[in-house]
């Protein structure tokens, strides 16, 4: 009956990976999935791009232990708080718990640009009203709504 989009990012909320999911699976499980989808070509040079981001921050859905479990392995910090009930958890195991993991509050004040990204999408009225009923139809509006997002963000040389 829903869907979800779950989103990657860069630093301005530019989409650089996306995903449709049926309103009911789970946010934690799309992570994996997200970052395989990262391509950055990187600029002037030939080879491969850049699939590995320095950092990522999310909320505290993409918080569980394997998704930091798997930005570890990968050698990606993870700015994602702690949410109540791992904290509580982890107190109540006491010295078992374990230690709090890292957590950035001033880079996680950043992640309001992934919110303003969605913000920016909702201005299509396809995209806020739900026109298209298909998963496919509405990947493909939110695709190219991506694309005019970058556009417009990137500057003109022709008009200098």
């Amino acid at each position: 009956m829903t869907s979800k989009i779950h989103t990657i990012g860069e630093g301005r909320g530019r989409s650089l990976a996306t995903r449709v999911t049926p309103g009911q699976a789970a946010d934690t499980k799309q992570l994996e999935s997200l970052l395989e989808d990262i391509a950055v070509p990187r600029p002037g040079k030939a080879g491969r791009p850049r699939k590995r981001p320095d950092s990522l921050t999310g909320d505290k859905a993409y918080g569980s232990k394997a998704n930091r479990a798997l930005l570890r392995s990968k050698k990606i910090k993870a700015v994602i708080p702690e949410r109540r009930d791992q904290v509580s958890n982890r107190l109540r195991k006491g010295s078992n718990g374990g230690r709090p993991p890292s957590f950035d509050s001033t880079r996680y004040r950043q992640r309001n640009q992934v919110e303003r990204g969605f913000n920016r999408r909702k201005q299509f009225r396809a995209v806020a009203t739900r026109y298209d009923k298909l998963g496919s139809h509405w990947q493909a509006t939110n695709d190219l709504i991506e694309i005019i997002d970058w556009i417009r963000a990137t500057p003109d040389k022709t008009r200098s």
